[in-house]
């Protein structure tokens, strides 16, 4: 599908589980240049009952992964439909959408995003591309991260893109390749420990910055041997599970404490990655943004980069706006993922297309 103008919907749902995320989105390509308006966008929230689901799907059998994997599409499928009416939008040449990680394993040749049945474009009654990640994975890739080829076609004046999800993830050119990896977990912990203290998550990191850093912690947690691997890598919601909650949960100290600590962690390990390379402009997408606390940390560790934070949209629907990219992408038949980003054996087209 070869032409100068689309007009799409992407949709994201992140390991944070803050809920899905949906832009309506129109893209210009004209003399090679991609541009993009972020129109209708919103997030939809998950009810406490799909959130807890979500968590232990992680542990589901093969069986109880498939059942869910049918409920969880209806359950997109309607999400999404809603969005399209609320908003009235037509003459939709795509849904894009990522669905949401259950399971990432690209060591074992395995990932799984959940939504991405056939059955989802009956449900939605448009033309959907999905499952991005499971080709890239069978041709020996990460499978992730996938949001780098949109940082370079839509952001590529900035030197480092930056995003603060419930893992953060940075991109930058690198002798002519699009690097990307996973740094470090950020709103999956981070939330963890504002859900013990009865709060959603930690507003403006507010909690946090009244924390004392437990030292011999933060030792232990910048000493995790996935710190000191070669990119390509990436992390998933496993590692959180297996190696550091396990890690902060053998202190007694306070939660407040441990946030303190946890914080401090995410803006060491992305300041050890900037430092690491030549000084420029970082570009901060994701909720994460909002973590003022956070944010401060950064500067403070990274003087001599200028951090750059954009507009709400393009902060809080950065993803489901790539995810639309590639999408279209997909649509006309060229690469979206880049084997420099994920390992994979070659660049690629990846996704499934499913017509209503």
């Amino acid at each position: 599908m070869i032409k100068e103008n689309y007009n799409v919907i992407g949709v994201m749902s992140g390991t944070s589980l803050d809920g899905v995320d949906l832009a309506h989105i129109e893209f210009d390509f004209k003399k090679g240049i991609w541009s993009f308006i972020i129109k209708e966008a919103e997030t939809v929230p998950y009810s406490a009952d799909w959130i807890k689901k979500l968590k232990e799907a992680v542990d589901y059998n093969e069986n109880q992964l498939s059942t869910f994997n049918d409920e969880y599409t209806v359950l997109l499928g309607g999400i999404i439909r809603a969005f399209i009416d609320k908003y009235s939008v037509v003459q939709l040449d795509a849904v894009c959408s990522h669905g949401h990680t259950i399971l990432h394993q690209p060591q074992n040749g395995f990932t799984l995003q959940i939504g991405n049945l056939p059955k989802i474009a009956s449900i939605i009654k448009e033309r959907v591309v999905c499952d991005f990640r499971v080709q890239d994975v069978k041709l020996g890739g990460q499978g992730a991260p996938l949001v780098p080829i949109g940082d370079r076609i839509l952001f590529g004046k900035y030197n480092y893109c930056l995003n603060l999800g419930g893992f953060s993830n940075i991109s930058f050119e690198e002798n002519g390749n699009r690097i990307a990896f996973d740094i470090c977990p950020v709103n999956t912990v981070l939330n963890f420990y504002a859900n013990q203290l009865g709060f959603e998550y930690d507003a403006g990191g507010a909690i946090a910055s009244r924390g004392v850093i437990i030292k011999t912690l933060l030792e232990e947690l910048n000493a995790l041997d996935f710190y000191s691997m070669l990119y390509p890598k990436s992390l998933g919601y496993e590692f959180v599970k297996e190696a550091v909650l396990p890690m902060i949960e053998k202190y007694a100290e306070s939660a407040q404490d441990k946030l303190a600590t946890f914080t401090e962690h995410i803006a060491v390990q992305i300041a050890n990655v900037v430092r690491s390379k030549e000084q420029g402009e970082l570009f901060v997408t994701g909720g994460g943004v909002y973590n003022d606390f956070l944010i401060k940390r950064m500067k403070k560790l990274l003087p001599e980069t200028q951090i750059t934070i954009p507009d709400d949209k393009t902060i809080q629907f950065k993803e489901a706006l790539i995810f639309a990219l590639l999408g279209v992408l997909k649509l006309r038949g060229e690469i979206n993922v880049l084997s420099s980003v994920t390992g994979a054996s070659k660049d690629h087209s990846s996704g499934v297309v499913f017509e209503d």
